[in-house]
């Protein structure tokens, strides 16, 4: 079991939102705050940091320039193993939806208790998906009307279309410009995503459900 405390990077374009965070979350000891950010630049940054690259990124939804969902989905793509929590004040489902689409692992509304934010963040480093109580049922609904497409994000369904051609993972990446470790992790995603085992049956769903 590691016992090295789990690395949080927030990001919110409010100070006072991130002050509330950082000290809700120095509070508890199995997490450690290695950096704050106020807009997506400075997120990716830090992400690409060695010294405060986290394991997890709580971040607001709705900030000024880029987008929380729009940086979700650049998180998604060049640093695959970073999880993504949404925090926000806004509960509707279609947020939540663009959310999830982009890569997010959770959802958590603001106005939550700390200890439901603590909660989120365990689930989500832990591998799972958490989404305020207020939400989960209305997800639930909402992504039983889903297809297991439709809960792919853009750069997923062109590395699943990609696949579908016989290409690499090699070749894949130099054809979007991505690592081959990038390449692999998105392919674990779609594995996960479409609850498959193997890379051949991968590979078979791919060609069968490529994109005309």
């Amino acid at each position: 079991m590691n016992s090295e405390p789990a690395r949080i990077v927030i990001v919110d374009d409010h100070p006072l939102v991130r002050d509330g965070l950082r000290a809700r979350l120095e509070a508890v000891s199995h997490v450690v705050v290695t950096g704050e950010a106020g807009n997506g630049d400075e997120a990716l940054a830090l992400a690409a940091d060695e010294a405060s690259r986290p394991d997890l990124v709580l971040m607001d939804v709705g900030m000024a320039g880029m987008s929380g969902i729009e940086l979700a989905a650049c998180f998604h793509e060049r640093f695959p193993a970073i999880r993504v929590l949404m925090l926000s004040m806004h509960d509707n489902v279609e947020y939540v939806t663009q959310a999830v689409r982009a890569g997010a692992s959770g959802y958590v509304l603001k106005d939550s208790p700390a200890a439901e934010i603590i909660q989120a963040i365990d689930a989500v480093l832990a591998g799972k998906t958490f989404f305020s109580a207020g939400l989960a049922a209305r997800m639930i609904q909402a992504q039983a009307m889903q297809t297991p497409l439709d809960r792919l994000t853009p750069r997923e369904c062109e590395v699943l279309d990609a696949l579908a051609q016989g290409l690499s993972s090699k070749q894949i990446a130099q054809q979007h410009g991505l690592s081959v470790r990038t390449v692999e992790t998105h392919r674990l995603n779609l594995k996960r995503k479409l609850s498959i085992d193997g890379q051949a049956e991968l590979i078979k769903y791919a060609v069968e459900h490529r994109r005309t």
